[in-house]
């Protein structure tokens, strides 16, 4: 069977037949509409911009660190729905928790810095400091995380720390706490030193 050849009158000017014939077909070799043309063009463009904002410039954040900031969220919530201050291996979940330091790091870059420093490292970096280092493993007052809590919350009014749960309130006091510990390493070696 033969294709029934085109009448001349019958083609435009723009249509011209391909050369080849596949089961004898033959095409014609027109250009693609416009609309087709910008619709591709337009998603390469996108394609471009999407994976230079995700994998180059980190613009948008991923999806993994979206969903471990969320689950972190949520972990934080139930967390500080019910704080027991005597549980050290809650503080040091707290610790691990981007929610819980944070906000710790707030409170005490507002509060606590200008005794320990920015550094946590206070005496032990800077001399004329007031407060002792807090990244060491050195203790004044006991480092367990119920003791740390303790210090901070009922303070020690002898070496000028005033006691911050009646300022803060629980849950902050232990967001500064989880902040410190976020700082060391549970089951790190612990020495309290005594000061006279």
């Amino acid at each position: 069977m033969t294709p029934h050849p085109q009448h001349p009158a019958d083609q435009g000017a723009d249509d011209k037949l391909r050369p080849h014939t596949y089961d004898g077909i033959q095409e014609y070799d027109k250009r693609l509409p416009n609309w087709w043309l910008y619709t591709l063009y337009g998603a390469i463009a996108f394609w471009i911009a999407y994976w230079f904002a995700h994998e180059i410039a980190r613009i948008v954040p991923s999806d993994s660190s979206q969903v471990d900031a969320e689950m972190a969220r949520i972990a934080a919530a139930k967390m500080s729905s019910s704080i027991d201050v005597k549980n050290d291996a809650l503080f040091w979940e707290m610790s691990q928790n981007a929610v819980f330091t944070d906000a710790g790091k707030q409170t005490y870059a507002s509060l606590c810095v200008q005794c320990h420093l920015a550094s946590l490292k206070g005496k032990g970096e800077n001399p004329a400091a007031v407060g002792p280092n807090l990244v060491d493993t050195a203790w004044i007052h006991g480092g367990t995380p119920k003791e740390i809590y303790q210090t901070v919350a009922q303070g020690v009014l002898t070496k000028g720390m005033p006691a911050w749960e009646p300022v803060l309130g629980q849950k902050k006091v232990a967001e500064v706490v989880a902040y410190v510990l976020s700082h060391h390493k549970q089951g790190e070696p612990i020495t309290v030193e005594v000061v006279q």
